[in-house]
């Protein structure tokens, strides 16, 4: 449910709600309503309104307008982030030279003259780029996100894609400032939401709750997309999305893969991960219990108790609407 002025207040209706996303579950969706989002660009806006519809929060638009951007901008996340393919290595970070440069002072920036949106393509999709570039998966969401943000706006207001392009081109805005600049949050650490509620476009945090994994650096958590049609992705192997129970297994398994190095540095086998891994998907048994251990909601920062690995918020883009848009970039 949302709200917005002319509007007023739309929600399905409780029948509805229970039968397409019982207990605010929008991972069955496509399955229950048979929509195919990867061959259908409608279907995966059918996706997107009906999850957006089933929200256990009311969610704020200024105008018809701003909604409707805000589902385009999903879908153009979803789009981006099934192209998105990265090298992992956690100590490099690397971007195509002839669009990028880098300072210790910006950060990477985009070349004067270079297009935000080919800048932000060629670095994360080896389709356009014909090559893999090593950066964490924290900032691969964030350039998918600016992508999305970047056609919606050069789309529908051209002069707050002069800024962001202004703005590319002087300081990299990343980390938190980027969460402060371009993300709204929905949900709180006090009211959390859902486990399993998830609209495709949200960006997704994935705790690790073992204390000792968790320090192996790349392995803290995981930064996705939730992809709609109950998928998320994977930026090291895109044509393998992870199902909500294969990225609870998955993150279940780094404290079985944990070795120290010649020079006594924590490290991760993840072979040895894969193979645990698939013996748990293997065992209907097993996989329901490391699942219900790995639903719980996370610990709070710092702490290793008894949480598991969801989050208690999604992110996903600011208004964005000429008029409307509430990002303030910092420098354009």
């Amino acid at each position: 449910m949302w709200c917005a002025p002319e509007d007023g207040f739309l929600a399905l209706k409780p029948e509805l709600l229970n039968r397409l996303a019982p207990a605010y579950d929008t991972t069955g969706l496509c399955s229950t309503l048979q929509f195919d989002t990867q061959a259908s660009e409608l279907d995966l806006q059918r996706e997107i309104w009906l999850a957006l519809l089933a929200t256990p929060w009311p969610q704020h638009f200024p105008s018809y307008a701003e909604l409707a951007a805000a589902v385009r901008m999903r879908a153009n996340i979803v789009h981006a982030a099934r192209k998105t393919a990265l090298a992992f290595h956690t100590h490099v970070a690397e971007r195509p030279a002839g669009l990028w440069t880098y300072s210790r002072e910006t950060s990477f920036t985009v070349r004067p003259g270079c297009s935000l949106i080919e800048a932000l393509e060629r670095a994360t999709q080896p389709e356009v780029s014909g090559q893999l570039y090593d950066f964490s998966c924290y900032r691969a969401t964030e350039y998918v996100i600016l992508l999305a943000m970047a056609k919606e706006a050069r789309e529908h207001n051209p002069a707050l894609f002069a800024r962001m392009q202004l703005q590319s081109e002087r300081n990299a805005v990343m980390s938190g400032q980027f969460h402060e600049v371009f993300l709204s949050e929905l949900g709180s650490n006090e009211v959390p939401l859902p486990p399993a509620y998830y609209v495709p476009g949200d960006r997704v945090w994935f705790r690790n709750p073992d204390a000792v994994s968790s320090d192996v650096t790349g392995f803290e958590g995981s930064w996705v997309f939730y992809l709609g049609q109950g998928l998320f992705a994977n930026f090291w192997k895109r044509d393998q999305p992870f199902t909500l129970l294969g990225k609870c297994v998955e993150i279940y398994h780094w404290r079985h893969g944990t070795y120290l190095d010649a020079a006594g540095e924590l490290r991760m086998d993840e072979s040895k991960v894969a193979e645990q891994v698939a013996l748990t998907l293997a065992d209907p048994v097993a996989s329901a219990a490391v699942f219900e251990q790995m639903m719980r909601w996370r610990d709070l920062a710092g702490q290793y108790l008894e949480g598991g690995c969801i989050d208690r918020t999604r992110e996903s883009p600011r208004w964005i609407c000429a008029g409307t848009a509430d990002i303030r970039l910092p420098d354009a």
